[in-house]
Parts: C-alpha cells; sequence; structure tokens
C-alpha cells in the first residue's frame, strides 16, 4: 500500500544541507504525522506520498518547498529598553520572544549595537534547498 493524504505514517529521516548531516531521526523514535494535516514543509510530505512501508529514498527539496526564501522584512532592531533585566544574547544566539498577545517566537541575533540587538525572524534553513533521506516505517489507515 502507498502512503496517500490522510494516512498517519512513521517515518526515519537524516536531513543534510550541502551535505552535512543537521539532524536525524536514527536511534529515537521515527517522526509520525498525518500527511496532508500541513505540519510538515510542503516538500517532506511530497517525498512520502507514494511511498510504501519499508521503503528508502532521498528526496531534495527546494527553498520554496522547504522554509520558503530569506526575508529582509524579517530582521528588525529590537532597543535594549525594551528587553528584561540581565538580557545578554551573544551573536548566533537564537533567543524567544513574545508578540504582543503573547504567543512565542524565535529569533537569531545577528549583530549588537549600542542601542539594539539586531534580530533574524526568519527559520534558520529559510533560503536554503534541503536534502532527506527518507525511509517509511509504517503507514496506519
Amino acid at each position: 500500500m502507498q502512503a496517500k493524504s490522510g494516512d498517519k505514517v512513521k517515518v526515519h529521516y537524516t536531513l543534510k544541507l550541502e551535505n552535512e548531516v543537521l539532524e536525524s531521526s536514527a536511534g529515537v523514535e521515527p517522526l509520525e504525522f498525518t500527511l496532508g494535516e500541513g505540519s510538515m514543509i510542503p516538500g517532506f510530505e511530497s517525498g512520502v506520498i507514494g511511498m510504501t512501508a519499508g521503503e528508502k529514498k532521498t528526496v531534495n527539496i527546494p527553498y520554496a518547498e522547504a522554509y520558503g526564501e530569506h526575508d529582509e522584512k524579517k530582521i528588525f532592531n529590537f532597543p535594549k529598553d525594551k528587553c528584561p533585566e540581565g538580557f545578554e544574547p551573544k551573536v548566533g544566539e537564537r533567543v524567544q520572544l513574545f508578540w504582543p498577545d503573547g504567543n512565542p517566537f524565535f529569533v537569531e541575533v545577528v549583530d549588537i549595537m549600542s542601542d539594539s540587538f539586531k534580530m533574524d525572524a526568519n527559520h534558520p534553513l529559510a533560503g536554503k534547498d534541503l536534502t532527506f533521506n527518507l525511509e517509511l516505517i509504517e503507514i496506519a489507515v
């Protein structure tokens, strides 16, 4: 049976960026999700659709089907006087900020100026083409 939209699947994966392994489910529980719900990036879901249990394959996902383009509009300056006391992140560190409604989001500190922090709210893999080695472990209909 081939995996299709609506199927709950279990998948082992290895994520590579330019032949460097960034993440893998090897040695832990496989990733479990329902195809078509949109919980995974589009290219990952497309790669799993049509696979059969036990099948392995490699999928190359262009950035448009992964985390999208790197958007310069998501880079902003955050005033130091709006930061909590003791907030001293380093360049390259990912920190959690909060929207006015209280919902969290993550940013990367890209520069530190005298009066503000330059933050990048893009996903760390935005603008990057990704490669996934996939193994479909199970399809539960």
